[in-house]
């Protein structure tokens, strides 16, 4: 039986970290940033619960991973938050007076496709915190 070296070890080291769940989820990450910068949304939320708007504000809406803390175990989230995305919020209703400055998040169905809103809500959702 032949040995093998590094050089026989490599080809098949990466394969492996290619196929694997880290690899898979940075791969679902980068998709999701990229949905989420083309579609307009870092325009007021952040990711991280520390994040600052601008001059070092409350951001306009909050950061995904209090949202995704906020409708851990909600059977309804993802159909709740995806309405909220393409149909906006109460003004009336202001249930993230804590966590941002904004009053309410307007209707978005003209920047993204409500597919694509179901995509970004199920990376949000399945953010740590």
């Amino acid at each position: 039986m032949k040995r093998m070296t590094a050089i026989h070890l490599l080809p098949l080291l990466a394969a492996a970290l290619a196929s694997s769940p880290a690899f898979a989820d940075a791969k679902k990450d980068d998709a999701a940033r990229q949905l989420a910068t083309k579609s307009g949304c870092f325009i007021c939320h952040a990711i991280e619960l520390d994040a600052k708007g601008p001059d070092g504000l409350k951001p306009v809406g909050p950061p995904w991973k209090a949202v995704a803390a906020r409708y851990k175990g909600d059977k309804n989230a993802k159909k709740n938050l995806t309405a909220a995305i393409m149909g906006g919020t109460s003004v009336y209703n202001r249930h993230w007076k804590e966590e941002s400055s904004g009053v309410a998040m307007p209707p978005n169905g003209v920047a993204i496709s409500e597919a694509d809103a179901r995509k970004l809500v199920d990376w949000i959702l399945a953010l740590e915190k």
